[in-house]
């Protein structure tokens, strides 16, 4: 019987996988575009990135090598955050990019603090230094200050100056990035079985559950199958960054892949195997935890949510936001959150619950769908850019949330006197402490700090006359209460306000 040989190793350098992360409008997708002499901000709705790819682009270093290097294109606005985190999870190097004009901004500081969790190095990329604004000296003064110690300025950070604009630097810069990579000896195994990283998943309109994955080790090729968690596909139709139908590919190099059995969890991990079977044995031993196990338990009022959205990475930011919504008064709950129009059935799904939202983003909404939706009372709302979804969320939910009843103290008054009572109607007079009091107005009535009951003030006399409100010194007042008033309790006045 023949020996059943192993296949040997061919350990080869890797070529970089790249993150750029920063402020929202510090240059990052222009620089991209610079590098890959094309254009992003144009397709992208109110001009910002808002999906995660990936893209391969030649550099010919200053000392003549010809390198490779994998970009990835990570959205920069703040709801993002976890799918920028992602994508640092996901790269090898990242540059964090600073305008020249504006210094370091908190949204630089929360990238900072994503590509420090992920372990991974990093260059500073000074941009816009062709602006009249720009002041170089001053920026790496905000960096200092900041804790982002760059070289020549007491640290050891490598950094740049740019125009992403124009792309002086821009050459300099990526030999940093090289350079990055070179020290951290990137290396790879062509000759086994391909595995890396779902960075987006989205569901097609004609070719169905889609991916885009990051090779970080082996090589993947047609005939064989991937699987992410519970998800799984042949490799039949595979494509480069550019769409192009390739047959295998490598280290570091994004590819699509068509015919998921269900859209793969974005950040999850892939790996490829020999064929159907595995496959399926390997999907149906992942489980999953349901996002809305955090919403299980609770006594509050919930709000059901269904979300809707174009890719997964997009579920990630809408969740962001949800998660940051706070309340003693209601809980939020996802009661579904996947890829795709919204439909008829999504409807059906939300109708017999009590004030459920079904919110989409870069989908389309069905005519079966909007007309069940009309007709049940559901609410739709769908949305291209995330932070209009941020602000309608935030007033949806305020909507929803119960109204309260809030007592607010508007004077407080020492009692001096006593002069007589009859039928609960007590005779006072009191000196005014702080605030004011007014005719009508229900008071609670305090003892040695304690409230001992309520009453409520049917007369106010101010130098002998008739007032409608005090709001100063010694006055007389007639108090409706069952309670027994005496010299030396206070009475507190207040408001009830809805809230």
């Amino acid at each position: 019987m023949a020996k059943k040989t192993k296949t040997s190793s061919n350990i080869v350098k890797r070529p970089p996988v790249v993150v750029i992360m920063g402020h929202i409008d510090h240059g990052k997708s222009t620089l991209l575009d610079y590098i890959r002499n094309s254009n992003v901000v144009d397709k992208e709705a109110g001009g910002i990135t808002q999906h995660l790819s990936a893209y391969v682009v030649a550099h010919r270093t200053s000392e003549g090598a010809e390198e490779k290097i994998t970009f990835l294109d990570t959205p920069g606005h703040a709801a993002f955050q976890e799918m920028r985190l992602r994508g640092a999870d996901v790269a090898d190097v990242a540059i964090l990019i600073v305008s020249a004009e504006d210094g370091v901004k908190p949204q630089t500081l929360e990238a900072l603090e994503s590509i420090k969790t992920a372990g991974i190095p990093y260059i500073v990329a000074i941009n816009k230094i062709d602006k009249p604004g720009a002041d170089i000296p001053k920026t790496q003064a905000s960096l200092i200050e900041n804790e982002i110690y760059i070289e020549g300025m007491g640290g050891d950070i490598p950094w740049a100056a740019i125009s992403a604009k124009t792309g002086e630097g821009v050459s300099e810069l990526l030999d940093l990035v090289i350079l990055s990579a070179d020290l951290a000896e990137l290396s790879g195994d062509t000759n086994a079985p391909a595995s890396g990283t779902i960075i987006e998943g989205y569901m097609d309109g004609k070719r169905g559950a889609t991916a885009t994955l990051i090779i970080k080790n082996g090589t993947l090729k047609t005939g064989t199958f991937v699987v992410a968690g519970d998800a799984y596909a042949p490799v039949r139709i595979m494509e480069d960054f550019q769409g192009n139908s390739i047959k295998e590919a490598s280290l570091s190099e994004p590819v699509g892949i068509v015919g998921f059995n269900k859209v793969p969890q974005v950040g999850s991990d892939f790996i490829a195997v020999a064929n159907k079977k595995e496959a399926e044995k390997r999907a149906s031993e992942y489980t999953t935890q349901d996002h809305t196990q955090k919403f299980a338990h609770t006594d509050l009022p919930v709000v059901p949510i269904l979300i809707k959205a174009d890719v997964l990475g997009t579920i990630d930011a809408i969740k962001h936001e949800l998660d940051s919504f706070e309340s003693d008064r209601i809980a939020v709950r996802i009661i579904e959150a996947n890829v795709g129009n919204v439909t008829a059935a999504d409807v059906q799904n939300v109708s017999a619950t009590e004030n459920a939202i079904i919110v989409g983003f870069n989908v389309k909404v069905e005519r079966a769908a909007s007309d069940l939706a009309e007709r049940l009372g559901v609410e739709i709302n769908t949305f291209d850019i995330i932070y209009e979804l941020s602000q309608w969320l935030e007033t949806a939910l305020k909507n929803r949330t119960p109204k309260r009843e809030e007592e607010v103290r508007t004077g407080r008054a020492k009692i001096l006197v006593y002069f007589s009572t009859q039928k609960n109607i007590h005779v006072l007079g009191g000196r005014l402490e702080e605030g004011s009091l007014k005719v009508g107005q229900v008071v609670k009535i305090i003892r040695r700090d304690i409230e001992i009951g309520r009453g409520k003030l049917t007369n106010l006399q101010s130098m002998k006359h008739d007032v409608q409100e005090v709001k100063e010194g010694e006055f007389g007042m007639q108090i409706e209460s069952k309670t027994e008033l005496a010299p030396g309790d206070y009475i507190e006045g207040f408001d009830v306000v809805i809230t």
